[in-house]
């Protein structure tokens, strides 16, 4: 787990023969994947990713107003997955 904390998103890697492949899914309505490829120009070499990929539900073709702020989220949310994690004691100081 990583030190930011974003409900709506879920970034999963998948190592393959090809080296690995970092998808970012937005978990509510509407739900949508981007498959990112870290951007070896940016600081870190991590960055906000290049996007190689957008899966989208079918009634979303060509209405690309309707999903762009949440593309920008979710580049946000890659880049800030790659944080350290914050210390379990640091974590639960905040629950109650």
């Amino acid at each position: 787990m990583t030190a930011m904390n974003n409900p709506d998103f879920l970034r999963i890697e998948r190592d393959g023969a090809d080296g690995s492949k970092h998808y970012v899914v937005h978990t509510h309505d509407p739900k949508f994947t981007i498959e990112l490829i870290p951007d070896p120009a940016a600081p870190g070499q991590i960055g906000r990713g290049v996007i190689k990929r957008i899966l989208v539900p079918n009634s979303w073709a060509g209405d690309y107003t309707k999903y762009s702020k949440f593309i920008g989220a979710a580049q946000d949310f890659f880049s800030r997955s790659f944080e350290e994690p914050v210390p379990k004691s640091a974590a639960r100081r905040f629950l109650t």
